[in-house]
């Protein structure tokens, strides 16, 4: 005999720039089903936010009027309906009181605000991540973290009891495709295959930022030269390109924290084997946190927090 379905309880939405994530969640936490599409905020923008939800929504059979948490650009100014910012510091379980409610729609469908360092020497904004944060603050606990959230624009947050105090964005992955592309470092790599971060090229080149960050220039160079007059070749200049930027980034992350601050590694997919190479490289051990789980849960407190389910 086959158990019965589960009921469904909520609609999670993850909704980034340029993808989409949804969830039907039942009332025993379950997945009952799941989509995915390359319909992110660029996309919905022209063809209709309300349009590509009901479309996923009938994909997936939801009930009518069931309620939909929806975090990511979404609630950007160019997005549905602007969800917002809370300033750090914030605390993490303020996160769901603060969902803006779409109007003009009779299903309750709510949108989770971003946050906002507003300080005038480092401004800074995140959407999406604090619901990431959201969903590993369980894991984390209490204590003083330094939480990694590598993407084309990463993030490193700090997290002390349960709050966001601050966090820092680091533009590497947009700065490896622009001088990758657009630098005369483009004909060392132009022949070059997918980074590994176990190769000795990478894991030198982060490990030589760690120590020496203010020669980060001057390594991006030694890519041309050591391709030009001492061998290098396309894969390990390739490797020591990523690994000097992703090396950079953890020295100045690094030097935002007492020293010996537990570091959390918060990723999924390949980009989660190249950061923890790189930590590793860096002489640290971070605690790893899938992404996706991480978001499906802070979804999940925030449906709990709105609706009590």
């Amino acid at each position: 005999m086959t158990n019965p379905a589960p009921e469904p309880a909520y609609v999670a939405v993850d909704w980034g720039t340029s993808s989409f994530r949804l969830w039907l969640i039942g009332k025993d936490g379950s997945i009952i089903a799941e989509r995915r599409s390359g319909e992110g905020m660029t996309t919905a923008a022209r063809t209709g936010f309300a349009a590509v939800l009901a479309n996923h929504l009938a994909a997936v059979a939801a009930p009518e009027g069931l309620p939909v948490l929806v975090c990511g650009m979404a609630g950007a100014k160019q997005g549905w309906v602007e969800a917002g910012y809370i300033d750090t510091p914030a605390a993490l379980a303020d996160i769901p009181a603060a969902a803006v409610r779409i109007p003009g729609v009779a299903a309750d469908i709510r949108i989770l605000p971003g946050l906002a360092q507003r300080d005038a020497a480092a401004p800074d904004v995140m959407r999406g991540e604090e619901t990431q944060l959201l969903g590993a603050a369980a894991t984390l606990g209490d204590d003083d973290h330094l939480v990694c959230m590598p993407g084309t624009h990463s993030k490193w947050v700090r997290l002390s009891g349960g709050k966001v105090l601050g966090f820092s964005t680091f533009m590497t992955g947009e700065l490896f495709e622009a001088i990758a592309k657009n630098t005369i470092l483009s004909h060392a790599i132009a022949e070059a295959g997918a980074i590994s971060g176990e190769t000795p090229a990478f894991r030198a080149a982060v490990a030589r930022m760690v120590a020496n960050p203010a020669l980060a220039t001057s390594q991006l160079f030694s890519v041309r030269a050591g391709s030009l007059i001492a061998g290098l070749s396309p894969e390990d200049a390739k490797a020591r390109l990523s690994g000097t930027l992703i090396g950079l980034e953890i020295a100045g992350a690094l030097s935002l924290v007492a020293e010996g601050t537990p570091v959390s590694l918060v990723v999924s997919g390949a980009l989660g084997a190249l950061y923890s190479e790189a930590l590793a490289a860096a002489g640290l051990s971070p605690s790893i946190i899938d992404a996706d789980t991480a978001v499906r849960n802070g979804l999940a407190a925030g449906a709990k927090a709105l609706w009590s389910l």
